[in-house]
């Protein structure tokens, strides 16, 4: 048995030792910027075509703002329902300021006609007075 499990080392010792695959920065930027240009489904596409894992794109994305913040991908467009919900919302927004803007002209209208009372009580009090006040 024990000249078995030599073997097996003997074996293994014999391989040629693989080493880990390096990537250059302009492959990593490469591949970073194909990933972005991909949909969700098109970027794991992309790592098997590479060989990669989503971890290798999760650290060189993190790499590329550290190394050239200026290369830093554009925000993807909005989805559909992103745009349905932010059109929803200001929907909403924008009736909460409607009735807003109609509360405060109501106010306003109020106020014209207690400016309006208070000055034809004065004109009153003028007139009844005989023009002279205290």
């Amino acid at each position: 048995m024990a000249e078995n499990h030599k073997n097996r080392l003997n074996s293994a010792s014999n391989l040629p030792r693989t080493t880990r695959r390096r990537f250059s920065h302009s492959e990593k930027l490469r591949i970073v910027e194909a990933a972005d240009r991909c949909t969700k489904p098109g970027e794991l596409e992309l790592l098997r075509r590479e060989g990669l894992f989503s971890s290798h794109l999760a650290n060189w994305r993190r790499w590329r703002l550290r190394v050239h913040p200026t290369l830093a991908p554009k925000n993807k467009p909005p989805t559909e329902s992103q745009i349905r919900h932010e059109k929803e919302r200001l929907e909403r927004e924008n009736a909460r300021l409607r009735l807003k803007l109609e509360h405060a002209e109501k106010l306003l209208a109020l106020q014209k006609k207690m400016a309006d009372i208070l000055d034809a009580i004065d004109r009153d009090e003028r007139q009844s007075s005989g023009g002279k006040l205290a």
